[in-house]
């Protein structure tokens, strides 16, 4: 499995904010900025638009860093994503995300 796959399955590389942080794009910032503060109702900035993945060294959105649920169990569980762990089909923590995004199951099932 490739590093930049997340814990829950999602593919790091097609996240608004690796990309803008990889290609140091301050307008995709800004656009993806506005679009999570509206979505998530939060006071997102596009100085927090800045990640180099879920699963590799490197600065991370303050939510997956610190407050991703999947993120924190699958790190305690010293598992390398979720599709490692014998309770993925059932899990109610990575199933919000699986359940509605049939390429991060996929991913997971390698």
């Amino acid at each position: 499995m490739k590093n930049m796959i997340a814990y829950c399955g999602l593919d790091c590389e097609k996240c608004n904010a690796y990309i803008a942080t990889k290609n140091n794009d301050q307008a995709l910032r800004e656009k993806t900025a506005k679009e999570w503060a509206e979505l998530y109702n939060s006071p997102i900035q596009p100085e927090h638009i800045n990640c180099e993945g879920c699963r590799v060294n490197g600065v991370k959105m303050v939510y997956c860093d610190k407050m991703c649920e999947i993120r924190q169990c699958a790190m305690k569980k010293g598992m390398t994503t979720c599709g490692s762990c014998q309770e993925l089909e059932k899990c109610q923590t990575v199933g919000m995300v699986i359940s509605n995004n049939a390429e991060a199951l996929k991913n997971l099932r390698g």
